[in-house]
């Protein structure tokens, strides 16, 4: 589980620094044992030409949070990395901010599964994906 007594929300924002999740201007708004919560603006950066969120943005912040809960939970000499995500889009956005909640299903030693829900700021489901991480040795990454 995430260790979120001693990690500060502050410190994970930093962390994404010049990073595509900084440029997409996500970060991270909540943080417990078993949940990382981030956010994203629907704006220009993530529209599709059509003027709605562009769905490879909502992938990339499903992406963005079960890369970095996963990370929290593997220990200082590991690292997790994507092997697969996959998300249905369920409901269009305009404008406002989409919120991601990732959430563990499978915890193991060279693997992770996690459930990310995006909604939108009514609470309402915009999009539904899951991710299998790699959990790698940091020096062979």
């Amino acid at each position: 589980m995430i260790d979120s007594k001693n990690i500060k929300i502050e410190d994970l924002n930093a962390f994404m620094d010049n990073s595509m999740s900084s440029f997409l201007e996500m970060e991270v708004t909540g943080l417990g044992v078993d949940f990382l919560e981030m956010r994203m603006p629907v704006q220009s950066k993530t529209h599709q030409p059509f003027g709605i969120l562009n769905g490879g943005a909502s992938m990339a912040l499903a992406e963005s949070a079960a890369s970095l809960a996963g990370n929290l939970v593997v220990g200082p000499d590991n690292v997790c990395v994507g092997l697969e995500i996959n998300g249905n889009h369920l409901r269009s956005e305009r404008s406002g901010y989409v919120i991601a909640r990732a959430t563990p299903i499978h915890l193991g030693k060279k693997t992770q599964v996690w459930n990310i829900e995006i909604r939108n700021e009514n609470g309402d489901m915009v999009n539904i994906s899951r991710m299998t991480l790699a959990v790698l040795p940091k020096t062979s990454v």
